[in-house]
Formats: structure tokens, C-alpha cells, sequence
């Protein structure tokens, strides 16, 4: 991650000025060993512990970068590494625990041999974009949402078949990969670590050989993992209508109970 402050960096073609996003490098699909896959989520507790500490500390951390930010434009030095590491050990976790990769992530902010690698930019940001972040990460949230609980409903299957083939096929490598990365990408946004709203979900265009970094950057969607991706966003929908609904006959049954028992209660009075 650059920690050095500037303009923000052109990455288009020819060096078109065009907005630059977080970016995630994980290797192209790899075989896995299969005892791994089955305990996978069992073997990743300690890390969902070290990852809720994190969090409970980036909290208190992101309050501070957004005063410092609203004054200075940008985000402390300090802070900013703070963050972008926690993102980054975040994302390691996340990768792992989607089985984009075989190998366990390390306890440790700095793991440059590690499979899994993400960039962030230090860059200036909108002092008004930073005063509403809240408010302006909301839908992308509901996108992440969506799609994380459409992953997840279906997690079980993509278990097997990596489970059974030893390996991720590409299509659920490319889709899961985009699922990742967008969360890595709101993640970054949330914590004020890059002025780019999180987009591309369905990934980017093709790019001249001598550009390409891994297997997810760029990240090409087939017309497979693109349909997998609208299957993610659609199965949380109906997830998010579900638990609506039966939270709404929940409550409503509930209202009923208490004027039946109201109706048939003595008057004390």
C-alpha cells in the first residue's frame, strides 16, 4: 500500500486519468487440498476472533481518521496504515473462507508472501463526501449485502464441489472473486482509505497481456460468472424479503396474543 500523498494516479489506458479503484490480486485457480476444504471454516475461527478485535478497534480509529480527515482533506499516515492493514488481513480472511486460495492466512498485518495481496492509494478525498460517507455508502451496502447472502446460501454447494474436485471451477472462482473484491472495496470506502465509490461487480474489460497482474486483476466475468453473480444478489433479495416477512407475522402474531389475552383478562377495575 503507498502511503506517500498526492494526486490520485491515472491507470487508464495511455494514462487516461480514469478513476482508480482498490485493487485484489489473488493467484488464477489452483488445486486445494481437500482435508482443508472440509475443515475450512472450522480452521478459521481463530481468525473470525482476531477479526472481530479488529474491528471493535478500527471502529474507535475511523472516528478519529474522520475528523482528521473533514480538517485535512486526507487521512493521517498513521491511520491510514492502521486501517489499510486491517482491510488487507480482512480480505486474506475473506478469500480463504470463500476458498479462492488453499493456503492459511497469516496472524499478521504484513504478509507480502502471502497469495492474496490488495493496493490502496493514499489519496486526497472530498471533505463532503467524507462529512455524508454514511449516507453515501448505503446502497453500495445494500449491494454487498445482497450479494454476501446470496454467496452464502449457496456456500454449501460450492463446499462440495471444491470438496469433490479438488479446486474451484473458473466461473465460481470468477463470481466469488467479485463477491471479495466489492467487499474489499466498500470496506475501503467505509474507512475512508479511497475517495472511489465501489463499483465493477461484474468485473472489468479486457486488458493487453503485459497489464494483466494475476488471476483477478483484471477480473474477467464469463457469461457463467456473471449469471452466478445476478443468482447472488437475487437469492439475498428473496432472503432479505423472507426474513421480513416472517419477522412482520412474528410481530403481528404477537400484536394478536396480547389482545386475545387483553379481551379475556378480569377488569380490576
Amino acid at each position: 500500500m503507498a502511503t506517500g500523498w498526492g494526486e490520485r494516479p491515472a491507470t487508464g489506458a495511455g494514462g487516461s486519468g480514469a478513476e482508480w479503484l482498490p485493487a485484489l490480486d489473488v493467484p488464477a485457480p489452483e488445486r486445494q487440498r481437500r482435508w482443508t476444504v472440509l475443515l475450512r471454516w472450522l480452521l478459521l475461527i481463530p481468525q473470525f476472533v482476531v477479526l472481530f478485535l479488529l474491528a471493535v478497534a478500527a471502529f474507535f480509529v475511523v472516528i478519529a481518521g474522520w475528523f482528521a480527515a473533514l480538517f485535512m482533506g486526507r487521512l493521517p499516515d498513521g491511520i491510514f496504515s492502521f486501517l489499510g492493514s486491517v482491510v488487507a488481513y480482512e480480505t486474506r480472511v475473506n478469500a480463504s473462507a470463500t476458498l479462492l486460495v488453499d493456503r492459511y492466512p497469516p496472524f499478521a498485518f504484513s504478509a507480502p508472501q502471502y497469495p492474496v495481496q490488495i493496493e490502496l492509494r493514499a489519496t486526497p478525498l472530498n471533505r463532503l463526501a467524507v462529512f455524508f460517507r454514511l449516507i453515501l455508502l448505503i446502497p453500495a451496502a445494500i449491494v454487498a449485502t445482497l450479494v454476501r447472502s446470496g454467496w452464502v446460501t449457496l456456500s454449501w454447494v460450492f463446499w462440495l464441489i471444491a470438496l469433490i474436485l479438488g479446486r474451484l471451477p473458473a466461473p465460481l472462482y470468477a463470481a466469488t472473486a467479485a463477491v471479495v473484491r466489492y467487499s474489499l472495496r466498500l470496506n475501503a470506502y467505509t474507512l475512508l482509505l479511497t475517495p472511489a465509490y465501489p463499483k465493477r461487480l461484474f468485473g472489468d474489460e479486457p486488458v493487453p497481456a503485459e497489464e494483466v497482474h494475476s488471476g483477478t486483476r483484471p477480473l474477467l466475468l464469463d457469461t457463467a460468472a456473471k449469471v452466478l453473480v445476478v443468482l447472488f444478489l437475487l437469492l439475498g433479495l428473496v432472503g432479505q424479503i423472507a426474513n421480513s416477512t416472517v419477522d412482520y407475522d412474528s410481530d403481528y402474531a404477537d400484536n394478536i396474543t396480547d389482545h386475545s389475552a387483553g379481551a379475556v383478562a378480569p377488569d380490576h377495575f
